[in-house]
């Protein structure tokens, strides 16, 4: 007799796949040093890119290479005001995760 497979177990194993996916995916930008040292920054408002390079010495390259692969991953989201690009973060959850990290990881002053 064929097995009975419990269609709401297979939805929540899908859904738990697809949410473990998009959590790895935000982990592994956060992997980055310069990338988690952005996420930070923007985590605190809005930036341009040569506000950016002033206030965390990311070389120009590095800088937009990064900003890059945060675009890319959805991390953060832009804004163009003349030639002036600014970018903020995307997303609620990862302001949730950032202030986690600093609560446990960042020197309290």
């Amino acid at each position: 007799m064929p097995e009975v497979v419990n269609a709401d177990l297979t939805l929540s194993i899908n859904a738990m796949r697809a949410a473990a996916s998009e959590t790895a995916a935000v982990l592994r930008a956060l992997s980055n040093g310069d990338r988690l040292l952005l996420l930070c920054q923007m985590s605190q408002g809005e930036y341009s890119v040569g506000e950016l390079e002033a206030l965390l010495d990311i070389r120009q390259p590095t800088l937009s290479q990064q900003l890059t692969v945060l675009r890319a991953e959805g991390l953060v989201t832009t804004r163009r005001e003349g030639k002036r690009i600014f970018y903020r973060v995307a997303d609620q959850k990862v302001l949730t995760i950032l202030a986690t990290l600093y609560r446990l990881y960042c020197p309290h002053q």
